[in-house]
């Protein structure tokens, strides 16, 4: 072989290294812990008794560690009405069925919901419409609602009959910062699905209430987070919620039986300290 085809070769090889080491693009399942965009979701729709219907949405924030706020406002936003009750908080994952838009028995088969959504320099829409393929009932929720711990579910075949726990609790407060927050939400279930020794992970079934934020500042801590499973008889949480600065906060208990979820919100003040 000459020694200019070697060098060419060389200079090639060279050439095709460099390459690589400035150009490297992400693969299908890449992670990123943060610096990545949160893009909403359509998740289904269901006929209502009344002839209503009832939109789902939820979210997948592309991070594995970084929780993001965006205000319901202009980059977090519906096109009816800019507040649809859509979280403006975001954690980590997939959320399904985070909330729910009902909308009237003459909707358009073919008129969509919009939700807009920008976050880390990057706009999403999801858009929700009658499509018939994506009516959801009981089942499918339950179904897809299992991959999201922060729900608690997990029998993925809700008995037929099973109905949604029931979910109360205290009103809207306000404190002066750095004041703890005492809440409260008490949660009743019909019995379904009945217990079968431990759940999944070791976990107890029965009925639970977990508290998260939804609206306000990253930063709010929960103690306890979690109530122990409870069955038989009404579970009742009281939770103490310091939070990182004044504002306004939206904080939501999830009651869930292991198939199922009710959700109840509580709107807290912080002002700040004299």
């Amino acid at each position: 072989m000459k020694p200019w085809f070697v060098i060419a070769l060389l200079a090639v090889a060279g050439f095709v290294g460099v390459a690589r080491a400035q150009f490297q693009f992400p693969y299908p399942g890449l992670k990123y812990s943060k610096g990545q965009d949160v893009s909403p979701t359509f998740d289904g729709w269901e006929a209502n008794a009344d002839g209503t219907f009832t939109f789902y949405y939820g979210y997948y924030n592309r991070n594995t560690e970084e929780e993001i706020d965006v205000p319901v406002g202009e980059g977090n936003h519906f096109d009816r009405n800019a507040d649809e009750g859509q979280p403006a908080h975001f954690y980590t994952g997939r959320r399904w069925f985070v909330f729910k838009v009902n909308v009237p028995a003459d909707w358009p088969k073919d008129k969509r919901l919009v939700w807009t959504l920008t976050s880390n320099g990057r706009t999403d829409l999801a858009k929700g419409w009658l499509q018939p393929e994506w009516e959801v009932d009981k089942a499918l929720i339950t179904k897809n609602a299992v991959t999201d711990r922060m729900i608690g579910i997990w029998e993925t075949s809700p008995p037929h009959e099973n109905k949604e726990p029931s979910i109360t609790g205290g009103g809207a407060q306000t404190i002066t910062f750095p004041a703890t927050a005492t809440l409260t939400a008490t949660a009743s279930d019909d019995g379904l699905p009945k217990p079968k020794g431990t759940g999944r992970g070791g976990r107890p079934q029965g009925l639970q209430i977990r508290w998260i934020l939804y609206r306000g500042q990253s930063g709010v801590k929960f103690d306890p987070e979690v109530s122990p499973a409870v069955y038989g008889k009404p579970n009742r949480s009281e939770t103490k919620v310091t939070f990182p600065a004044p504002g306004d906060y939206r904080l939501r208990a999830i009651a869930c039986d292991g198939s199922l979820f009710s959700t109840y919100d509580v709107d807290v003040h912080v002002n700040a300290a004299q």
